[in-house]
């Protein structure tokens, strides 16, 4: 029997649960996933709280770092790990919520053309990158005065989708009390953690934004949905924001986003916020644009940019900082807590919840985002 097998054995024998996870926003529902898929049992904590990154998140997953046009942070070995992870859930449940598209990016200056050769010709970016034909961003009215490049190898994940048949199977299961834990009420022995009528080996916290964990720090994202009649795409465009076309929410409608704001971080949706996406839309297309909805979020990024994984004591481990790229992130990193915490493997220094880069005297990192 192996290790996984026989440490999952000898839990059942003596408490409730394997696991506890404290939050089921996008860090906590992958882990559960990932957990239970290697027959572990789980049960789950969680209420949903106002600025939630993971209520409102549009999904889009680039594996290109537009600001420089170079390959996100092990976006080669990531995105097949999401991929084949959110395909699985998605058969497994019966919907569709990973949806490969192209990303075009419009070039506003000759600057971005030359960029964008030169990742074209790099050996990590040129399998993600192209100058390929896209007819109906041609022919569309779009703003795109130097051409476009694509990303070829973009996607996005309905995460809404993806959470709420989640929390059906959890619920039908019995596996989740929908409820916030405060601190008083997690009780710790030496071998296991107690949440009420709830034992279990491990508890993972994975409560993102909502958290004074060292090393976060909470980025605000506000974002639109739109009609912008005429339109008609059927693909990502970006110049400056993404603009995600949405077609289950009603023709020519899209999302469009996201700001980032690093200060008064739960003040909610602000004018300033909206105008500054209307103007970034202006900057891509004249067609009329009609808000429909104005959202916001704080996402759980890290200083350094980089997750927060690891053991934090004898029967407790985190997983948070997964920051604006959480689906491409997330499956991998659950992956590799779970073999940390039950395997024994070795903990990655880059992700370690420990490492120097995350300590409060550390010094900032550059604030503009991947």
């Amino acid at each position: 029997m192996c290790h996984v097998r026989m440490h999952a054995f000898l839990c059942r024998v003596a408490y409730t649960d394997d696991v506890l996870i404290l939050g089921r926003g996008l860090a906590g529902a992958v882990l559960t996933e990932t957990l239970r898929a290697r027959g572990l049992r789980v049960h789950v904590f969680h209420r949903t709280r106002t600025g939630s990154a993971s209520v409102v998140a549009a999904g889009v997953v680039n594996p290109v770092v537009f600001r420089r046009d170079v390959l996100s942070w092990r976006a080669t070995e990531l995105l097949p790990i999401a991929k084949a992870f959110y395909t699985d859930f998605g058969v497994r449940n019966g919907v569709e919520v990973w949806h490969p598209t192209e990303l075009v990016k419009l070039f506003p200056s000759p600057k971005e053309v030359d960029q964008w050769a030169r990742a074209m010709a790099a050996h990590d970016t040129a399998h993600f990158t192209d100058r390929r034909a896209q007819p109906e961003v041609e022919t569309a009215s779009v703003h795109a005065p130097h051409g476009h490049g694509t990303v070829t190898q973009a996607a996005w994940l309905d995460v809404p989708m993806f959470l709420e048949k989640q929390m059906e199977a959890l619920l039908q299961h019995g596996a989740l009390t929908e409820e916030q834990v405060h601190a008083e009420a997690i009780e710790r022995q030496a071998d296991h953690v107690r949440i009420g009528a709830h034992t279990a080996r491990w508890l993972v916290r994975c409560e993102g934004a909502f958290t004074g964990a060292e090393g976060l720090v909470p980025v605000k994202g506000e974002g639109l949905t739109v009609r912008i009649s005429g339109l008609r795409l059927t693909r990502m465009v970006h110049r400056s924001v993404f603009l995600l076309p949405m077609p289950s929410l009603g023709e020519d409608v899209y999302r469009v986003g996201a700001t980032f704001k690093w200060d008064n971080v739960w003040e909610g949706p602000t004018v300033q916020g909206r105008a500054w996406l209307l103007e970034k839309i202006a900057g891509i297309t004249d067609a009329p644009v009609e808000v429909l909805d104005h959202w916001c979020g704080v996402r759980p990024a890290s200083r350094d940019r980089r997750p927060i994984l690891g053991r934090t004591g004898a029967c407790e481990a985190v997983f948070n900082g997964l920051g604006s790229r959480g689906v491409l992130l997330a499956p991998w990193c659950a992956q590799h807590l779970a073999d940390h915490l039950f395997a024994g493997k070795a903990l990655d220094p880059e992700v370690s919840h420990a490492r120097p880069a995350l300590r409060s005297n550390a010094p900032d990192t550059d604030r503009v985002p991947e």
